[in-house]
């Protein structure tokens, strides 16, 4: 459980629902994921923070493939890079493809539900745990990652 740390509750803001939930990350994934970033061993998401406009770099698994899309799931829940990419819309995601600008939009209801019960089903890393602790699927956000404009 050092990993993943503790499990928080985020207010929801608006109309409506549950409050949002959250795994804040334990100290050795806190310690990991700079040198993780910096050697460039998991495809990262650069995103800017929604208050600050900093430049965050955040390791994650890569895009999720599902029925000829591509997603962003975040198994932990309500994360800051999840809140920044909701207000951002866009960030720059580098794989091993290489470095590409995204635009995402965030999933709601069916579509929401049936992509985080499918990134569930695959996945075998840590990230596991994050979905033992929040086994709701409303807990995940989802973001689809839409075809580059023409």
């Amino acid at each position: 459980m050092a990993m993943y740390g503790h499990l928080e509750t985020i207010p929801r803001t608006g109309t409506g629902g549950h409050p949002r939930s959250y795994v804040r990350p334990g100290w050795l994934i806190r310690l990991f994921n700079p040198i993780v970033v910096a050697r460039g061993q998991k495809a990262v998401l650069q995103v800017r923070g929604r208050t600050s406009g900093k430049l965050y770099k955040v390791p994650m698994d890569p895009p999720f493939e599902w029925n000829g899309n591509r997603y962003l799931v975040s198994p932990r829940g309500e994360t800051h890079w999840a809140r920044n990419l909701r207000a951002a819309g866009e960030a720059d995601l580098r794989t091993r493809r290489g470095l590409e600008h995204i635009r995402v939009v965030e999933l709601s209801g069916d579509e929401h539900d049936a992509v985080v019960k499918a990134y569930a089903s695959t996945i075998t890393c840590n990230c596991r745990q994050g979905f033992e602790m929040l086994p709701d699927p409303a807990d995940h956000p989802a973001f689809r990652i839409e075809p580059p404009a023409a």
